[in-house]
């Protein structure tokens, strides 16, 4: 089923690049596994999956050393706490959803000592619901500002996660917005900003993302299925 999963996914993404004109090799998909187990994984990984999105760093880390013989690129898609960067400082191939100057600096800190420049995303609120982690847009150039002299992290990009309706059409306006938040923050020429990446899409309304300019697209349900709720 997973193996059937993915390609439907990947046909969906080269329909909506078809529709925009861009190409498929221009989206990464990647899969979000929390909850599942690492078998789950493995059979995306055999589908072509290459790269794997976890919302919680203990689950990451048992994952990780449950799949070490594959060639996977972990990525980390949830709320990332100053005291959990640590333990993944060293080898995380993209932090997804950074919006706090004090982890931010955190993530500056520990690649220093691991002799390595960290990827990050910046996470925007362009819903504006309050229960929804992300700097707001009139303040995503002015973040971006405060990180100038952290020289051991890079802004790969934005991600915002859109409104969550029954249309997808309506998360369109949002997906617009970050791409027009990334085209001002480019603008700033900042060395450490290089807005290579749009992460926003995720089951619901990613063939509008990928319309809209997304990169990277964040998938669970449509690969793995419903979720295990979280005792």
């Amino acid at each position: 089923m997973i193996h059937a999963n993915v390609d439907t996914i990947q046909r969906r993404i080269a329909g909506a690049c078809k529709r925009v004109g861009r190409t498929p090799d221009e989206v990464t998909l990647v899969a979000v596994s929390k909850t599942f187990p690492a078998e789950a994984l493995r059979e995306a990984v055999r589908a072509g999956v290459t790269d794997i999105g976890e919302n919680y760093v203990q689950e990451l880390l048992a994952k990780r050393e449950q799949l070490a013989p594959e060639q996977i690129r972990w990525h980390f898609v949830g709320h990332l706490q100053s005291n959990k960067v640590r333990h993944i400082a060293s080898w995380i191939t993209l932090i997804h959803a950074v919006d706090n100057l004090g982890v931010a600096q955190e993530i500056d800190r520990r690649a220093a000592r691991a002799g390595r420049v960290i990827d990050f995303l910046v996470e925007v609120n362009t819903t504006g619901e309050e229960t929804k982690f992300g700097v707001s847009p009139d303040a995503t150039v002015s973040f971006l500002r405060s990180l100038d002299s952290l020289t051991h992290i890079r802004v790969a990009g934005l991600m915002t996660i859109g409104p969550f309706l029954p249309d997808p059409e309506g998360s369109r306006p949002m997906f617009r917005m970050l791409q027009q938040l990334r085209d001002e923050a480019r603008a700033l020429h900042q060395a450490n900003v290089t807005m290579r990446h749009l992460s926003m899409g995720m089951t619901g309304d990613f063939e509008v993302a990928v319309e809209e300019g997304a990169t990277l697209i964040r998938i669970g349900t449509a690969i793995f299925g419903s979720r295990v709720k979280r005792s």
